[in-house]
């Protein structure tokens, strides 16, 4: 999977009028960041923990020779931990443009390199009166099945700030 991003970000440049994100679960939910927010996607590895560091950061791992810290989503998120193994687990490696440290970030799993035009995209859905909200707006993913047309909801996450958020905050 790393290697296919890689290729779609050097391949692909930013269009007019789409958006380029990585999809993926965290729990029961889909949720997306910017692909050019995205340096590689690795698999599970173990992950050697941080003492006296906020829970959702699980620790750190060594990424070919550089030390990396890996955050848990989920847990950053307060989202329900599933059932289950880190089988699907993945890491989101972040590219420079987002930290000047190297961060990976832990989900369930990684779906998919999808590219959705602006109408398919509400950035207007997820307002409140909380500034620091981490959702820059909620994808509609049209699929069909044999029978109907379908239509999934990603929410579409910040992560440069929510980043930004963990590096104030540590």
């Amino acid at each position: 999977m790393g290697t296919q991003i890689k290729k779609r970000i050097r391949a692909g440049a930013k269009t007019a009028g789409s958006l380029q994100v990585v999809e993926f679960i965290l729990g029961n939910e889909l949720f997306a960041i910017d692909l050019f927010d995205t340096r590689e996607v690795i698999n599970y590895t173990e992950i050697t923990p941080l003492p006296n560091t906020p829970s959702f950061i699980k620790g750190i791992i060594d990424l070919r020779g550089v030390i990396s810290t890996i955050i848990d989503l989920k847990e950053m998120m307060n989202i329900t931990k599933e059932a289950g193994g880190k089988k699907k687990s993945r890491i989101i490696v972040l590219d420079q443009s987002v930290s000047q440290k190297m961060i990976g970030v832990l989900v369930d799993d990684v779906l998919a390199v999808t590219t959705y035009a602006d109408d398919d995209i509400d950035k207007d859905a997820h307002t409140s009166q909380n500034t620091e909200r981490d959702i820059l707006g909620i994808i509609r993913k049209k699929t069909k099945t044999a029978d109907r047309d379908k239509s999934e909801l990603i929410i579409w996450l910040d992560i440069k700030t929510m980043i930004k958020r963990v590096e104030r905050d540590l």
